[in-house]
Order: structure tokens, then sequence, then C-alpha cells
């Protein structure tokens, strides 16, 4: 079974195809250069962009992979979470094509595609307890299996990726900044009184990173002589004089580790809660940053349990992860008309899926 997936959930364009869980190819075009010049993702240009590249990037992974529109079970798309511009393009395109050439029409919750990715690299193990990190979100999930996610806890505020960029922001570091922060971070121990751990004196699993990016505007702006005068470039980070490039190293560990720590308490507590899980998925695109890893690593073995982590290329928005997490959801039977809609962040994404060959909606 082929599946194509589409990604347009935000600032990065991308399809892949999967056949019988395997990924046969994959083209992606970033727009970060673009919002660089803003400071973050820009929605009104994100959208214009996508329907600049998307075509184009379908055409290249045809070509590459030998196959035309008719070799296709299944068109899979990114029907959100996300910029609801954004997610427009791809939907529409995805539907077009599956109207066009026959295959079924498989919309796919951005967020789960995440979680099933490392699927790809290897096996996964239910049940597992999901640690969704990323820029918009960072959710708890209870998987039973590839279809079956029961949400355990979410944000509240603001994400922890968020508040990896508005600290990032704060300090004129490059954009984005996440990865400069990480960098930076393993060059000195952290102060562990620095910064709070944020929503963590309670007994539920959500999570609030709020208070977490207000410590750290206060404590910038009683440290000024940290900040770039401008934006800075990679370049200008990695020539940072002795002194100062230590003391940036010390609140960059102590915010990642304030971040890591947060998220290992609130997934011991989960682990707790649920019983025996197989293994502990992470995966978005904080599951990139070292300490996250670290952090991660500790609690599974703590647990007993197996650590899924995606690759690198995994963890960043792409379309190996639509088209692996559409693959599972045909193999299940599932599919979608063509009156499926774009699902903005702020909503919940529903399971409104068709039994195929049934026209059975799933609840």
């Amino acid at each position: 079974m082929r599946i194509l997936g589409i990604e347009t959930s935000c600032d990065e364009t991308a399809v892949a195809v999967v056949e019988d869980g395997r990924l046969l190819g994959e083209r992606l075009a970033t727009q970060v250069d673009t919002h660089a010049l803003f400071g973050g993702v820009v929605p009104e240009i994100a959208s214009r962009e996508h329907l600049r590249v998307l075509p184009r990037l379908y055409r290249r992974l045809m070509a590459e992979t030998g196959l035309d529109a008719g070799d296709l079970d299944g068109v899979a798309v990114a029907r959100g979470p996300g910029l609801l511009g954004s997610l427009l393009v791809g939907v529409s395109f995805a539907k077009g094509l599956s109207l066009a050439s026959g295959a079924d029409l498989i919309g796919v919750n951005h967020l789960w595609a995440h979680l099933l990715a490392p699927g790809l690299e290897g096996e996964l193990r239910f049940p597992a307890l999901g640690l969704l990190v990323s820029g918009g979100h960072t959710h708890i999930y209870r998987i039973s299996s590839p279809t079956e996610f029961e949400l355990l806890g979410r944000t509240l505020d603001d994400a922890a990726g968020e508040a990896f960029d508005k600290t990032a922001k704060m300090l004129n570091f490059p954009y984005p900044g996440g990865r400069f922060i990480d960098q930076l971070a393993q060059e000195a121990e952290p102060d562990t009184d620095l910064f709070p751990r944020p929503y963590i004196d309670n007994p539920t699993l959500d999570f609030s990173f709020s208070g977490l990016k207000t410590a750290v505007a206060n404590y910038v702006a009683d440290h000024p002589e940290l900040v770039f005068g401008t934006m800075a470039d990679p370049q200008a980070v990695a020539d940072l004089p002795g002194e100062r490039r230590a003391a940036l190293a010390r609140v960059c560990a102590s915010f990642n580790w304030a971040v890591a720590d947060t998220l290992r308490i609130k997934v011991e507590r989960a682990l707790k809660r649920e019983g025996r899980m197989e293994s502990l998925i992470v995966a978005g695109g904080v599951a990139a940053n070292t300490g996250v890893r670290r952090a991660m690593g500790v609690v599974a073995e703590a647990f007993g349990i197996g650590l899924t982590l995606p690759g690198l290329s995994l963890c960043t928005d792409n379309g190996a992860m639509v088209a692996y997490a559409g693959w599972q959801l045909a193999r299940a039977g599932y599919r979608h008309g063509l009156d499926l809609e774009a699902i903005p962040r702020g909503r919940i994404v529903p399971q409104d899926w068709e039994r195929a060959g049934s026209g059975v909606e799933q609840g």
C-alpha cells in the first residue's frame, strides 16, 4: 500500500511516499530564512509560500520515486492543528489529487503523526506514554495503538517550544533560536535555582510555561549585557568572547534544565498513574533538545521501559511522518470524504474517519 503524505501545518512544506511502512522518498522546503527577517512565522507569507512550492515538490518526488498519481492508494494530509491558511493549501491539494487519481483521502492529526514518526525507524511498542514537545504544544498521551490516543495532559498557555523561541528572541539569538540555546547549554552546568520549574506544584499532568518565560524576561531585563544589540547570526554566536559566552551558557543551561526537569516530573507522574507501559515515545521539535533527550532517558531507565526517540530529521515537521500516519490509518480501514476540514490550532481535531467500503463514521 502506497501513501503520499503532505505537510503544510506551519512553515515547512513537505511531501513523502511510504509503502507498507517503509519510506520511499521525500522532499522538503523550509521557510526559515524568510521568517527569520521577522523573528517568527508570518501566517500570510507561510501560506503563500506553501502555495508556490507544493506542486513543484510533488512533481519532483514523483519523478524521483518513478511513480505517478495512479500508483497511489491514498493521499494523507496534515489537517491540523496548525495555521489555518497553511493547512488549507495542503488539504486543497490533497483533495484535488485524491479526486483526480481515485486514491483515498486521509486526514491526519499533525500531533499524532509526530508521535508515530519513530515507527519509520524501528518498532513502536504499545501501550506507550507519548510526550509531544513542540513550538505550539506540550501534550502527554496514552497511546494504545497507532489509531488510539488518549490525551492526559496538555498545554494551558505557552508550550515548551514557545518558551525556547521567546527566550532566544529576548537574547536576540538567530531565528529559530532553540538550537543555539541547546548548544550553549552544553558548555555550562545549570544553576537549578536560577529559574523556576513552572506549574509543577499541582496534581495535574498539564503544562504552563508562561511563568518560566516571565522569569527569563525579568532576568534578561536585569542583565542587558547578555543581549545582542541586533538579531545575531550563527557566526556571532560562535564568536562570543569568553566571559560573556560563559554567562550566556549558564543562562541557557539553567533554562534548559528548568524545561527538561519540568517535563521529567510530569512524565514520571503520568507513568505512575497509568500503570505499566511498554515504552515512552518522545517527539516534536523540542525532542531534538539534548537536555530533554537526556532527561527522558533517565525516566525510561528508572521505570524499566523502552525509550523511543525519532531521529533529528523526524523531530521537525516533515512529510514522512504524515505519510506513515496515513498508512497506519489506511491499513486500519480509515479514510475521509471530500468534506474533510482543516482544523486550526485551538480546536480539537475530530476523529471523523469513514470505514473504507462502509461509509460508517467513527465517533
